[in-house]
C-alpha cells in the first residue's frame, strides 16, 4: 500500500476543525483513509462505497476481506437506503436508541455497488453519538469505519496513538481529544450493543452499553444472548409497542430483495468486532485497547 503525505487537526480549535474537515472530505473523495472520533474510540474510515478505499482500510489495520467494517451513517432515512426488509422492531430500536451505541446488523440492499467484504448479503449500521463524526459524515456520507488500529494491537484513544500504529496509510488525523476505551471499568465505557435484526426474531448478538431490559422495552420479545424463542414466554400483543412503529420514508434509493440470514455465519465478522473495533474491543465504529467478550455467532459485520 503506497504512504501518503498525512496531516493532524486539532478540531478543539474551530479554524483547525474546519480545515481537517475540509482535508477529511477530500481525502475521502480520492478514496483515502481518515481517523476521527466516535462515541466509543477513535476509528479508521473509509468511503464504504468505494472498493478501492475499504480495501485500503482493511489494508491498513493488516485485517482480511472476511472482517468486514461496519457503516457508521448521518441520519435515520439513510438505513432505508443501505438495507431491505427492516423489521418493524429493528426499526423501532433504531428510531429510539440512535444516535447512540447501537448497531444494527440488517440485510444489505443488493442493488448497491459496494463491496464491504466477505458479508454474507449483511450490513452493520450505526449512528455514532459523536458531533465531530457526525459533521464528516454528513458531508461525504456512509463511511466504513473500524477501530484506529492494526489488528491485534490496543484501539487508539487519540489520534495521535492511531498514528504511531497506522502512520503515513492515513492522509488525514482529526484530533479532538481523549476517547474511552470500551469494555474498560475505567472509563465506564461499554461497546456499542449488536442486534441481529435478518432472522425471524431479533437477536442480542452483542451485549453492550444499551442493556437488554431497555431493548426490550421496545421490543419485547427479542431474543438475548445465548437464548432460544422456546425459553421466553411470548409477549402479550398488548405490550408491544411495534404497532406503533412507522417506517421512514425512503430518502436514498434501493431496490430491496430477500437474503436468507444463517446464524453461524455471522459469528466471524462480528467476532472480529468485540476485538478490533472502534469499541473496546462499530461502529459502530466501531474500537478498543482493552477488548470485550467476543459476541455471539453473528451475521456479516463487526463492531462499533
Amino acid at each position: 500500500m503506497d504512504a501518503v503525505t498525512t496531516a493532524t487537526y486539532n478540531c478543539t480549535d474551530p479554524l483547525q476543525r474546519a480545515e481537517g474537515l475540509a482535508h477529511a472530505q477530500r481525502a475521502i473523495a480520492q478514496k483515502q483513509c481518515v481517523v476521527i472520533p466516535t462515541d466509543t474510540v477513535y476509528g479508521i474510515a473509509a468511503d464504504a462505497f468505494s472498493a478501492q478505499a475499504v480495501a485500503t482500510l482493511l489494508a491498513a489495520k493488516g485485517r482480511g476481506r472476511s472482517m468486514p467494517p461496519p457503516v457508521l451513517i448521518p441520519r435515520l432515512q439513510t438505513m432505508d437506503g443501505l438495507a431491505t426488509e427492516v423489521p418493524a422492531g429493528g426499526r423501532a430500536l433504531a428510531e429510539k436508541f440512535w444516535p447512540g451505541p447501537l448497531t444494527l446488523i440488517l440485510h444489505a440492499q443488493p442493488s448497491l455497488t459496494w463491496d464491504l467484504g466477505e458479508t454474507k448479503g449483511t450490513v452493520a449500521l450505526r449512528i455514532p453519538d459523536d458531533e465531530l463524526a457526525q459533521a464528516l459524515l454528513t458531508i461525504t456520507g456512509p463511511l466504513a469505519v473500524s477501530s484506529a488500529n492494526r489488528t491485534g494491537q490496543a484501539a487508539a484513544q487519540t489520534a495521535s496513538e492511531a498514528r504511531e500504529q497506522l502512520a503515513e496509510s492515513v492522509e488525514v488525523y482529526l484530533e479532538e481529544g481523549f476517547r474511552p476505551v470500551e469494555g474498560t471499568a475505567e472509563s465506564g465505557g461499554l461497546p456499542s450493543t449488536i442486534v441481529d435484526c435478518t432472522g425471524e426474531r431479533l437477536r442480542v448478538v452483542r451485549q453492550g452499553a444499551l442493556s437488554l431490559d431497555a431493548i426490550r422495552e421496545i421490543v419485547p420479545d427479542v431474543l438475548g444472548l445465548g437464548e432460544e424463542p422456546e425459553t421466553l414466554t411470548e409477549p402479550e400483543a398488548s405490550q408491544d409497542p411495534l404497532t406503533l412503529a412507522k417506517p421512514e420514508e425512503q430518502s436514498e434509493p434501493g431496490v430491496p430483495a430477500r437474503v436468507e440470514p444463517a446464524q453461524a455465519e455471522a459469528e466471524a465478522v462480528h467476532a472480529e468486532a468485540a476485538q478490533d473495533e472502534p469499541a473496546p474491543s462499530d461502529p459502530a465504529m466501531p474500537a478498543e485497547p482493552v477488548m470485550p467478550a467476543e459476541p455471539e455467532n453473528v451475521k456479516g459485520q463487526p463492531r462499533d
